[in-house]
């Protein structure tokens, strides 16, 4: 896949698809950057921006890293048990508890 291919499928995902569900899967999270957060966090095992030079992240993130993190999200849309988990690691990552 190119890279603006790349980034646009992050954003459908992170923008479009992700929050248009997460009520109905009650999610603790609804923002377009909260699911960034936790998607590119658990791409690269911590936090995204001890890994990322640069903002926005998703146009600095290494191909291989973003394409984790999509895989990730449409993995989160396949079994939303997944995103609760997943955002939690994300908090403890970053000393906020996580559950």
């Amino acid at each position: 896949m190119r890279r603006d291919e790349l980034e646009s499928e992050w954003l459908r995902l992170t923008r479009e698809n992700l929050p248009r569900v997460a009520a109905s899967h009650g999610w603790p999270v609804r923002h377009d950057h909260c699911f960034a957060r936790i998607l590119l966090d658990n791409a690269c095992g911590g936090r995204w921006y001890d890994h990322v030079a640069g903002r926005p992240a998703y146009r600095h993130a290494p191909p291989d890293m973003l394409n984790r993190a999509i895989a990730l999200g449409e993995r989160c849309l396949a079994d939303p048990a997944l995103l609760p988990a997943l955002n939690a690691r994300s908090l403890r990552w970053r000393g906020k508890g996580g559950g």
